[in-house]
């Protein structure tokens, strides 16, 4: 994982405990400090970020390097 993506996930997480007794109230069956849901939305977004690094990257291996030099 990208370093960008863990600092991005710590901060967003301790962000999200800090403000969640605003929001405590709005939640329906779930808990305001819930560690399941912190969890699941850790792992859905690392998710995205992987799938979101993966899909340019797979496309740039199948580039010759050769052509992308004379390219240019």
């Amino acid at each position: 994982m990208a370093p960008a993506v863990g600092l991005g996930l710590a901060v967003g997480m301790a962000a999200a405990y800090a403000v969640n007794h605003l929001f405590g109230g709005m939640l329906y069956g779930v808990g305001s400090t819930d560690l399941t849901t912190f969890a699941g939305a850790g792992i859905l977004l690392a998710g995205v970020a992987a799938l979101a690094a993966y899909l340019p990257a797979r496309r740039a291996v199948q580039v010759d390097p050769q052509m992308a030099l004379r390219y240019e």
